[in-house]
């Protein structure tokens, strides 16, 4: 459905990708809504909602490319600090994106996930997730994976935790405890490390974002604010990744 007129408008950066390296998992800190509002005298509200808008054509982008999984940090452990009226404004402008966006996002076979204490989040952002991840769970598409009360230090204790329970039930033996164990229990489990991690807005910091995940991903940051964000700084991004010798580290002798 979005597939083939955006093929036609974005040939010349096309052209410029190796299909057969494409990052299978993209994660992204999208920062700067806040800062672009103020540039333009706007309510913070309104750069929150400029932020949804280059979501929805970032979503489109991975997809058409087939992309296989796309994380979003979009609520961090540590913005519930952010002044009350935000952060029912963020929440509401959940509930709303997942309301609106279903059922296209489903007809374009894009899988919805989400990661972090979800059990915190307001009931009604709860209900709206819970039904867009039961509606969507059989489709084979574009894995969307929204972060959503996520911080890398809370996911790595929690998996501890499990752990730690499962070593006292006798259900894991401690000596079997290996990275393979821990990723297992972590909240992406299932999923690739991220290959490219891209930041907006110029800032040079993980700011607790998928800290076990990103020990060997690609990282690439991009000065514009994130509502500025779309199509060709995403395609640029990859092209900057696949330019990359990737090591992990080992040496090439070629």
């Amino acid at each position: 459905m979005w597939l083939k007129a955006w093929k036609q408008k974005k040939m010349d950066l096309l052209d410029q990708i190796v299909p057969e390296r494409l990052p299978r998992h993209i994660a992204i800190i999208m920062d700067g809504n806040g800062r672009w509002a103020k540039k333009r005298a706007l309510p913070r509200s309104m750069g929150h909602r400029a932020g949804v808008e280059a979501l929805r054509k970032v979503v489109k982008t991975c997809s058409n490319l087939g992309i296989k999984v796309l994380t979003v940090y979009a609520f961090s452990t540590e913005n519930w600090s952010r002044p009350k009226d935000e952060v029912g404004f963020l929440m509401t402008l959940l509930t709303e994106y997942l309301r609106k966006e279903l059922q296209e996002l489903h007809e374009n076979d894009v899988v919805i996930r989400a990661i972090g204490g979800l059990q915190d989040l307001p009931k009604e952002a709860q209900r709206e997730l819970n039904n867009s991840i039961e509606r969507t769970q059989n489709n084979t598409g574009l894995i969307l994976n929204i972060a959503l009360n996520y911080g890398g230090r809370y996911e790595i204790i929690n998996a501890v935790k499990k752990i730690s329970g499962d070593v006292l039930s006798g259900k894991q033996q401690i000596d079997a405890i290996d990275e393979e164990c821990f990723s297992n229990a972590l909240f992406t489990r299932g999923l690739p490390d991220p290959d490219l991690m891209i930041r907006t807005s110029g800032e040079m910091r993980l700011s607790n974002f998928l800290l076990w995940q990103l020990a060997y991903t690609e990282i690439v940051v991009i000065d514009e604010l994130w509502p500025d964000f779309g199509e060709k700084a995403l395609l640029d991004a990859i092209i900057a990744f696949q330019k990359r010798d990737r090591r992990f580290g080992g040496i090439h002798t070629d």
